[in-house]
C-alpha cells in the first residue's frame, strides 16, 4: 500500500514579485511621510542653531542685518532670509557699529561634508569666531574640530592678510600639524585628526579668498546701514 506524499502549494513568481513590490512601495510611503512630518521641525531647529551660532561668532553683537551676495560682487539687504549659501550676516553692537560679519562655508572632511560658520571683523581684518554647524567626523577624533580648546583658540584672532587695496587675500589660511605653526595665518592642527583639521583650513582658505575682498568692497554699505 503506497502512502501519498502531500506537496505544499507553489507560489507563482508573478505573485511573489507583486507582493515584494507592494511591500517596498508601502515602506517607501512610510519613509516619505515620516520625512515630510519631521522636516518642519528639523528646519526650525537648524534655523535656531544658526541664529545662536551667528551671535557666538560675532562677540558683542546685539542686532543684525542679512545680505545676499549678488553675481556682480555687490551685497543686497534681504528682509526674509531663506536658506541660501550666498547669504552673509552683519552684526552690530549697541552703538550701531559693525561688530563683524558671519559667513557660512562648507567642504569635504574625512567622513562627509563639514559645514561651518565663522565671524570676520573688517576693522581688524581678523576671523573672530568659529563654529561647526554640521559634521559627521569620527567621534573622539575628527569631531575634535568642534570642541578641542586648543584648536578653537585658533579662531579668536586669526588674521586675514590682504593686499594694500583689499582686493585679494595675500596669504591663504592653511592647517599645519600640531605644534608646527609658524605663520600667523596658519591653523595649529589636531593630533589624530589631521584630515579633519586640514579640511577646516581648506574651507576657510577658499571662503575667505572669495568673500573677504567682497566685504571690504561693500564696507561703506555695511557701515552706513549700521548708523541708520
Amino acid at each position: 500500500m503506497n502512502s501519498a506524499t502531500s506537496t505544499p502549494p507553489r507560489i507563482g513568481s508573478g505573485r511573489m514579485i507583486t507582493a515584494m513590490t507592494a511591500t517596498g512601495a508601502l515602506c517607501a510611503l512610510f519613509i516619505v511621510l515620516a520625512y515630510q512630518g519631521t522636516l518642519p521641525r528639523i528646519e526650525y531647529l537648524k534655523a535656531k542653531a544658526l541664529e545662536k551660532a551667528i551671535v557666538e561668532v560675532i562677540p558683542g553683537m546685539t542686532s543684525q542685518k542679512v545680505f545676499r551676495l549678488q553675481p556682480d560682487g555687490t551685497l543686497q539687504e534681504v528682509q526674509e532670509a531663506a536658506k541660501d549659501a550666498s547669504l552673509v550676516y552683519a552684526g552690530y553692537d549697541l552703538k550701531g557699529n559693525l561688530a563683524g560679519v558671519a559667513i557660512e562655508a562648507s567642504g569635504m572632511g574625512f567622513a562627509d561634508v563639514i559645514r561651518i560658520i565663522y565671524g570676520y571683523n573688517p576693522a581688524t581684518e581678523q576671523i573672530i569666531g568659529f563654529r561647526v554647524l554640521e559634521s559627521k567626523e569620527t567621534p573622539g577624533l575628527g569631531d575634535k574640530i568642534e570642541k578641542d580648546p586648543a584648536f578653537l583658540e585658533n579662531f579668536k584672532t586669526l588674521p586675514i592678510v590682504l593686499s594694500a587695496d583689499k582686493s585679494r587675500v595675500q596669504h591663504r589660511i592653511v592647517a599645519v600639524k600640531h605644534g608646527k605653526k609658524e605663520k600667523a595665518w596658519e591653523l595649529d592642527g589636531i593630533t589624530g585628526a589631521t584630515i579633519s583639521s586640514r579640511a577646516v583650513g581648506n574651507i576657510l582658505g577658499t571662503s575667505t579668498e572669495h568673500i573677504v575682498p567682497v566685504l571690504h568692497k561693500n564696507l561703506p554699505l555695511l557701515e552706513n546701514l549700521a548708523k541708520q
